[in-house]
């Protein structure tokens, strides 16, 4: 079974994201998974892009260009010293024979996991990479240090001054504590926890309680149609270079975007809190038609949260200072999942009217002590509040500097133009079909057997500390093993997952949950966790070695996209084919029916009743809705069975030719676009 909130965001997921799951997303948490701690750090040069000749003269001139455009990057000194794990340039390589980095940036790439940009989407997913004590990889699209145009952009900032001496170029990440940083570290670094938080929140609704939430009420595939709301966290890329070119100086390039967006996010959380009832009627109404309604609003409202996440993203490259950069992936990595936790399993948890009679209520109820709409106006209260007290209380340094627009598309496509980008992505977009079904439909499946709400959410409170142990595991090693081997191992046990959890939802007793089924039901959810999180953290892994580093931001984003975007697509096809595959008959009562017990006409004719909206018909009007054919059942053997012919046939292949592959063969050339 899924991770609460699953790849399909942020894959936090996002996603987000936000894999993120009931099949939307909370794997954010895995990035801080990506590195393990090192020793010390060094700095080493990165050479430009084109490859330099044998001959003497222009060996002197490639050197002297070099040494005019060369870009800092922090690398272990440990690091350095092994070999990488993707094939190196042979020997004869004219890159080799110029400069040792070759082989250090190689190995850089292999032991780090992140890497910072200060490209405005820079973050994989539009999530920062990493945790904190991480050895850090500082990049820059056109780095040269000595640029008029770097010095200009520098100057231009209100903190510069002559007054003081120059600080020294930080050699060493810091391994500080947080009450080791500086006052204004410590005080932006829990500002950026506040922002991620705030994101959370919607992100969990969307991506993991409003689907169980309509499950009462639509089918499969009208829940499939809800699931659309969660694209915008896997598209967010293709206006990501928007955000990053377009501010108002008088305001500042970040708070242009994070004021404005927040204040329309608490006022769209208001608003719906108001109708979330009526809403969600109307969702059912007219056979279920009325979700797209729906669907609509909360497309919008996580449409405002990606674009946010955009902003606070690059926001949080400048806010900390460089040697504690490190500390802005923890912060959304507590942030969003704190948030989500929050919106997922304890507002799951606390809407259940069984969980709030039995442990907050003398006198029962059918309400649960939270209720939707109220959660999302006492959210949308916050949102605004916080708004206004960074709008007055806090202060952004202003900044010349901007970002081209066509730039960042142009590299975009550059980029696409790779052959063995276009590979990846094909590998990426049907690399999930095989676990579409367990990562969707499983957790609803479960409800519909009579698995309660407050069951659930203790599954997933159990799994959450599970999800962050196994998530450094998975980290070690695809530190110790070649990352596509990870993420193939967790590609076999993924399938396996999804056959596990199928038989687990087969053996669900008659007479109800009992302790040894509820234990059943975790540690399924647990081993599905673990094998999600060791093909995120693998696959990673992979993207941050062979990113570009002159372009790593744009690079890593759009491998990310991608890969989030594989897992949210098929999940609307997989939930329609459920309902397709399913077949049901209402039997009408044998004998006369109480009238005092009907809450609708009573049933006198079979009628299919495979639908939810006709189930409930059929139950309402005194009827028995007999399951003839299960199309969860179904639709999971066969996603497997695509999963199996798809990974031995094409992507396991396909994956480690992408693996055995020079890092130059990575990077944008002309040659390298041509192949």
């Amino acid at each position: 079974m899924p991770t609460p909130l699953g790849e399909s965001f942020f894959n936090v997921h996002s996603g987000p994201i936000l894999e993120p799951s009931s099949g939307l997303p909370l794997h954010n948490i895995h990035r801080a998974s990506l590195d393990q701690t090192t020793q010390g750090t060094e700095l080493v040069d990165i050479p430009p892009k084109h490859t330099p000749t044998t001959d003497d003269s222009a060996r002197d001139d490639y050197r002297a260009r070099r040494n005019n455009s060369t870009s800092k990057v922090l690398v272990t000194a440990e690091s350095a010293e092994k070999e990488p794990l993707i094939a190196s340039p042979s020997d004869s390589d004219p890159e080799s024979d110029f400069s040792q980095m070759g082989r250090h940036s190689q190995s850089s790439n292999a032991d780090s996991q992140d890497q910072v940009s200060s490209a405005g989407s820079g973050s994989q997913n539009g999530h920062a990479n990493g945790s904190m004590n991480k050895n850090l990889e500082m990049r820059r699209k056109n780095a040269a240090l000595d640029s008029p145009t770097q010095t200009a952009n520098i100057m231009s900032r209100e903190t510069f001054s002559l007054d003081n001496e120059p600080p020294q170029t930080p050699i060493h990440a810091s391994d500080a504590g947080f009450f080791d940083l500086p006052p204004q570290d410590r005080r932006n670094f829990l500002l950026l926890v506040l922002l991620y938080f705030l994101q959370g929140i919607p992100m969990g609704l969307a991506g993991g309680s409003v689907p169980f939430l309509l499950k009462k009420n639509l089918s499969y595939g009208q829940i499939g149609v809800f699931s659309l709301a969660s694209y915008p966290y896997s598209l967010k890329l293709l206006w990501s270079p928007i955000v990053d070119a377009v501010w108002s100086p008088k305001i500042g390039r970040r708070k242009s975007w994070i004021l404005p967006i927040q204040f329309f996010s608490g006022f769209g959380m208001i608003y719906m809190g108001g109708r979330a009832a009526k809403m969600m009627v109307a969702a059912a109404a007219e056979d279920g038609s009325g979700v797209w309604t729906f669907t609509w609003w909360w497309f919008f409202l996580v449409f405002l949260c990606a674009t946010q996440d955009i902003a606070v993203d690059g926001w949080a490259l400048t806010l900390l200072s460089p040697p504690n950069l490190s500390y802005a992936s923890t912060a959304q990595t507590v942030g969003l999942t704190a948030g989500q936790f929050l919106s997922y399993t304890v507002f799951l948890a606390f809407n259940s009217p069984d969980f709030a009679n039995k442990w907050f209520r003398q006198t029962p109820s059918d309400v649960g002590v939270m209720t939707l709409g109220g959660y999302l106006i006492f959210w949308g209260w916050v949102y605004l509040i916080v708004t206004f007290g960074l709008a007055f209380l806090k202060r952004e340094d202003k900044t010349k500097e901007r970002d081209g627009i066509m730039e960042v598309y142009k590299s975009m496509l550059g980029i696409l133009k790779l052959r063995n980008i276009q590979t990846i992505i094909i590998i990426h977009l049907i690399a999930k079909i095989g676990f579409q079904a367990n990562d969707g439909v499983t957790n609803l499946k479960l409800l519909d057997k009579g698995f309660s709400q407050e069951d659930l959410a203790l599954t997933v409170l159990i799994d959450f500390p599970f999800e962050i142990s196994l998530g450094y595991i998975a980290g070690r090693w695809s530190t110790s093993y070649p990352p596509i081997h990870v993420w193939c191992w967790g590609f076999i046990g993924r399938l396996i997952a999804a056959v596990v959890a199928q038989a687990t939802v087969m053996i669900f007793p008659e007479g109800g949950v009992t302790s040894w089924y509820l234990l059943t039901v975790i540690a399924s959810h647990i081993f599905s966790t673990f094998t999600s999180t060791v093909m995120f953290v693998a696959i990673s892994a992979f993207h941050a070695r062979i990113a570009d580093p002159v372009i790593g931001g744009t690079y890593m984003t759009l491998l990310a996209t991608v890969s989030n975007l594989g897992g949210t697509f098929p999940r609307y096809f997989i939930l329609k084919l459920v309902d397709a595959f399913s077949a049901a008959t209402c039997i009408p009562p044998s004998h006369s029916f109480p009238e005092d017990k009907l809450k609708g006409p009573l049933i006198t004719n079979s009628f299919s009743c495979a639908l939810e909206a006709e189930r409930h018909r059929c139950t309402n009007g005194g009827g028995t809705c007999e399951m003839t054919r299960d199309g969860y059942y179904i639709t999971n053997i066969l996603c497997v069975i695509i999963g199996v012919v798809t990974f031995w046939g094409f992507i396991r292949p396909a994956a480690r030719r992408l693996q055995a592959l020079p890092l130059r063969a990575w990077r944008l050339t002309e040659g390298n676009e041509r192949r």
